[in-house]
């Protein structure tokens, strides 16, 4: 749990444009890794729920700072 918090106070930290560029960096890699394990060519299917809990913590950070600036 403590690698998450280290996680999420990097974002919280980060500007409103770096954390879009996060995100789609990891929606391109959740795409990819849903091609690869349809074909049966994903190796680490742990990935899949990391980078899944890593878009959800963005676009949480994000909100916060929605709601913030507002």
């Amino acid at each position: 749990m403590a690698k998450a918090k280290g996680t999420i106070e990097d974002l919280r930290a980060s500007s409103g444009d770096q954390l879009g560029d996060q995100l789609s960096k990891l929606k391109k890699e959740q795409f990819n890794l849903r091609f690869q394990r349809a074909n049966g060519q994903l190796e680490k299917t742990s990935r899949v729920r990391e980078v899944r809990k890593q878009i959800a913590r963005v676009m949480t950070v994000m909100n916060e700072q929605r709601r913030n600036a507002g």
